[in-house]
């Protein structure tokens, strides 16, 4: 059963093939046979077969939502009432959500059945799923190298075919970056689309939950359920939500496709703009007219978000103090040794480098010199795209500069880390909706074809990748040994 997608398997327990039951247990089963990945930091085994059995009763009384009954699971980043919420970190080992992520809440009033929560970077900071207090996620199609982060627990999972689908999100591509290195699909909203609340924040402004599924096809039902408007959320858009699965077999005749020039200049791989020029040839053939259009200001995109990220995150992990809630460390002498031991203690290397950065960003002298300055190239760097957009529908390009890198490879030296998320983080900055698509492999890696719309255009990346999908296998495509 777990060579299904997410889609047949609704298809499946909807027309009474099989029960959530047998089908919860068989994944449970599968996940216990492949612990090596570490891609779970929790598995919930009582709570999915209780929620199995009261699946099956509403399957049975004829009137389940689409998603009643269908495993999925979840970055350990959105609260879940009465399971760990660790977001990777040491300093939330110890912390039992006392309530419910929106997100969750919606996938439970939707009857999908909750296997556990997924590793990933601590706090989300991180692009290879390395900086976890609770070890690298591994990717499935090579062992020896990264799933790419921060939702690389999510990406490896699914790749793996652990889950029929996960959350995850994405602050400067965490979505969207492991789920090109494990060759699945993620979709990053609109900022607002989908509810903050309940979803631990790294850097407010740019935190966005979204999918990652085995199609485009599974994506749309998934955001079908998370999307909407929450009063809990303050930057939550009143957003009508309209149905993401019933244009997906749209034509793309006349369909503008934008290559930004700044995107395929020598920097990238020459395979892989080989393989991203093989998979937009695939929209030519559908119809699809493409048009260069020029964005002088992306060059700036990783410079401006590790100002901004990194000031945000300076602010909001400060409620992390060893005081309310998460580690504390044993017998301080006094306040201050409180704070300073139990933040030491339970922050990463990684964590603890962006917060210095951030306060430094944010203390008074360079407040206006550098994050003033930040929030400037933001904008210049949301109008390229607007004007961009103006005159195509869609832009594309590709997600990452590599396929995936090997384990230990870069972390001695951030910078080439940062430099992971090259083709992503601007997205971020100016708040649009962008996917990953599978769009082939180099040297047996796979790698993705970005996507990015206009805002609230979910629908349209849906349905623009989902005919991708209808000419090519790429996304059909296993790992050796989780067939």
């Amino acid at each position: 059963m777990h060579t299904k997608t997410l889609t047949e398997i609704s298809r499946g327990l909807q027309a009474g093939d099989y029960s959530s039951q047998e089908l919860t247990e068989s994944y449970l089963k599968r996940i216990k046979q492949h612990t090596a990945l570490n891609s779970f930091i929790t598995v919930t085994e009582d709570l999915a077969i209780a929620q199995a059995k009261q699946a099956d009763a509403m399957l049975a009384a004829g009137n389940a939502p689409v998603l009643t009954g269908v495993p999925i699971a979840h970055k350990d980043i959105f609260c879940t009432q009465g399971i760990k919420t660790s977001c990777g970190s040491k300093m939330l080992d110890n912390f039992i959500a006392p309530y419910n992520a929106t997100v969750i809440e919606k996938f439970n009033q939707a009857g999908a059945i909750s296997l556990g929560k997924l590793n990933m970077d601590e706090f989300a900071m991180g692009s290879s799923n390395e900086t976890s207090f609770y070890g690298t996620v591994y990717n499935p199609w090579a062992e020896n190298t990264v799933a790419g982060g921060s939702s690389g627990g999510s990406a490896a999972a699914v790749a793996a075919r652990l889950i029929s689908g996960a959350t995850g999100t994405d602050t400067g591509g965490s979505i969207r970056q492991p789920a090109a290195l494990c060759g699945i699909t993620g979709l990053k909203p609109t900022y607002g689309r989908v509810s903050r609340f309940g979803m631990i924040a790294y850097a407010s402004s740019l935190d966005q939950g979204g999918t990652m599924t085995q199609t485009a096809a599974d994506s749309a039902l998934m955001l079908q359920t998370m999307a909407g408007f929450d009063t809990k959320d303050s930057t939550s858009a009143e957003q009508d939500v309209p149905d993401y699965s019933a244009n997906l077999n749209n034509s793309l005749q006349g369909l503008k496709i934008g290559l930004p020039k700044e995107f395929f200049d020598d920097s990238l791989n020459a395979e892989m703009a080989t393989a991203i020029e093989t998979a937009i040839n695939e929209y030519k053939k559908m119809g699809a007219e493409i048009i260069e259009v020029s964005m002088p200001n992306l060059k700036l995109a990783i410079p401006a978000y590790y100002v901004i990220a990194p000031a945000e995150c300076s602010a909001n992990l400060s409620r992390m103090d060893g005081v309310r809630f998460g580690h504390r460390c044993d017998n301080p002498e006094d306040l201050n040794d409180l704070y300073i031991r139990s933040r030491g203690e339970g922050f990463g290397t990684e964590v603890k480098r962006r917060i210095l950065v951030g306060t430094y960003a944010l203390s008074a002298g360079y407040y206006d010199a550098y994050y003033i300055k930040a929030q400037k190239i933001r904008r210049l760097i949301s109008n390229d795209f607007t004007e961009a957009l103006k005159t195509v529908d869609v832009i594309m390009g590709p997600v990452t500069p590599t396929p995936a890198f090997g384990i230990g490879e870069k972390t001695k030296d951030p910078i080439e880390m940062y430099l992971a998320d090259i083709y992503t983080i601007a997205v971020n900055l100016a708040g649009l909706p962008a996917m990953s698509v599978p769009a082939g492999f180099i040297d047996n890696k796979p790698i993705g074809l970005q996507i990015i719309g206009n805002y609230f255009d979910e629908a349209k990346l849906l349905n623009v990748a989902h005919q991708y999908q209808q000419v090519t296998d790429w996304h059909q495509q296993t790992p050796q040994g989780f067939e």
